[in-house]
């Protein structure tokens, strides 16, 4: 099965989502084969789940340190975006590698992203089922400290946070992939005094290597294990003209907007 691969320099948080959201619309309406995107975040960008209050950002920390706050597609908790490898897939239920169970979707897709770490080094897993239960999306904590079933850890620790949301019949999956950490700027964003609360949750590709690999090898690593692991292929891609336009419009009247942003409206004009 051929999938495109969209891989993009860093980007504004309100146009990595709303070219999220494009995507997954686009491969919902047939318009589109799967997708596998990867990209990064400038400025730093802390985004919040669907239902999360924006009260978990500290609105004065984050614009006085040039922090974007942004609100995702995608349900749970917020996550600071910086230092890291973003990706995102936009794939259709019931075709190809996915069945409709959503949570059998999510486990193959952090799978991917398992192959694809150790291939540079990293001896990813997925976790198994917290024992002492699991954390509600709506709770001011951040994405890496909560524990989920299937995802991307190592010795315990996670190391990729991600979060699904279904597209009428297609999924929209994406999730941080973190390459470093400043606890500074962690802390500061969710109203912290420290990062003392946080750093022991997680752990970084660069605990792990030393350091981050070389440009472009996490990127190929990640790619090389949806290949070897949902058997597909990749054809080099770029948004369409038509899925152009859509994220523009989302960015402009969602994603970049205080009416979704601050009061979750995620209305847009008329014609939309």
């Amino acid at each position: 099965m051929m999938w495109r691969l969209i891989v993009e320099g860093a980007q504004r948080g309100a146009w990595n989502m709303a070219v999220d959201e494009a995507l997954a619309e686009a491969v919902d309406a047939a318009r589109s084969a799967p997708v596998l995107r990867l990209y990064r975040w400038s400025p730093p960008c802390l985004s919040l789940g669907f239902s999360q209050p924006y009260e978990a950002a500290d609105a004065g920390f984050c614009p006085a340190r040039g922090v974007d706050v942004v609100r995702r597609p995608t349900g749970g908790r917020a996550v600071l975006h910086h230092l890291e490898l973003t990706y995102a897939v936009a794939a259709p239920l019931g075709q190809g590698p996915f069945t409709h169970d959503l949570q059998a979707a999510y486990q193959t897709i952090c799978g991917a992203l398992v192959v694809g770490l150790r291939a540079v080094g990293v001896p990813a897993e997925l976790s198994g089922a917290p024992a002492e239960g699991m954390i509600k999306p709506t709770q001011a904590i951040p994405c890496f400290v909560g524990p989920a079933a299937g995802e991307v850890v190592v010795g315990g620790r996670k190391l990729v946070g991600s979060a699904m949301r279904r597209v009428g019949n297609s999924i929209l999956q994406h999730g941080s992939i973190l390459e470093g950490w400043d606890g500074a700027l962690q802390a500061g964003c969710l109203g912290l005094a420290d990062d003392s609360s946080l750093r022991p949750a997680v752990i970084t590709i660069a605990d792990l290597l030393g350091g981050a690999p070389e440009v472009g090898r996490l990127e190929e690593a990640i790619a090389d294990g949806f290949t070897d692991t949902l058997a597909v292929r990749f054809a080099p891609s770029e948004l369409s003209a038509e899925e152009r336009a859509r994220a523009v419009l989302l960015e402009r009247e969602r994603y970049g907007h205080e009416r979704f942003t601050i009061r979750r409206d995620p209305s847009l004009p008329a014609g939309g």
